[in-house]
């Protein structure tokens, strides 16, 4: 008996190719990764950019447009577009959320208290993506709001990132920590997650804040990315909020 003919075999489908807006989005992200344009410098013009990625002008615009979505950079209208900054009155306390009940958002006055050296613990290991008992620079500060505490500040740095990071250039500095991190040391931070629980004070975090302890405060667990989704800084916070509630728009 003769055998079936086999079933015909369909060509693979060719993969799809990605939009050209997303490439010119990931070579214009290089760039900023590289270095080639540093923290608030104008990047080249729209033309500009088309010429050197051969692409149309409307193409490089929409991958310039999700840049400036993603905070990575801003657009200043008749001047340009720029590297984003923590200097940046706009976006250098984008990540603290604390507002307060009634009156304008005033800047938080900071008070440091220890930078030390350890070795990562496996949490820390695990929140930084290093290796268990590689060295991490740990920061504990008090923010306060009229020289009353409001936010007690616990963070983890990579070590080999952060080496020259010390107590004293934490206290000489004058502007965000974000802004340190990313003159002194070339790390910008370009998003964050977080976590965020309702928790009792204890006796340590009740001290730092000036509270009584089992006083409610709301715990903010965050890690912090530069470029490549790296992350740079576990930072857990606890927010006395009797005065200030935590503020987040949802677009």
């Amino acid at each position: 008996m003769p055998r079936p003919p086999a079933p015909a075999v369909r060509p693979a489908a060719p993969p799809a190719r990605e939009p050209l807006y997303r490439i010119v989005k990931a070579e214009v992200t290089r760039a900023l990764r590289q270095g080639q344009w540093a923290p608030g410098q104008s990047i080249p013009s729209e033309a500009e950019l088309a010429l050197r990625y051969h692409v149309s002008p409307g193409t490089v615009r929409k991958a310039i447009a999700e840049l400036a979505a993603e905070h990575l950079l801003v657009r200043h209208q008749g001047r340009g577009t720029f590297v984003a900054t923590h200097a940046e009155a706009g976006v250098q306390y984008r990540f603290l959320r604390l507002t307060p009940d009634h009156g304008p958002v005033q800047p938080l006055q900071r008070r440091m208290l220890a930078c030390t050296r350890e070795r990562a613990s496996a949490a820390v290991a695990r929140a930084l993506e290093l290796r268990s008992g590689d060295l991490v620079i740990r920061v504990q500060r008090l923010l306060l709001a009229d020289d009353r505490p409001v936010v007690y500040d616990d963070l983890w740095l990579p070590g080999a990132a952060f080496r020259a990071l010390d107590l004293a250039r934490l206290q000489q500095h004058q502007g965000t920590m974000y802004r340190l991190f990313e003159t002194s040391f070339g790390i910008r931070m370009i998003r964050a997650e977080e976590q965020i629980r309702a928790v009792a004070a204890d006796a340590e975090r009740a001290q730092a804040l000036a509270v009584p302890p089992g006083a409610p405060l709301l715990w903010v667990q965050r890690r912090a990315f530069t470029y490549d989704d790296r992350p740079m800084e576990w930072r857990h916070g606890w927010y006395e909020t009797s005065a200030h509630h935590y503020r987040h728009a949802l677009n």
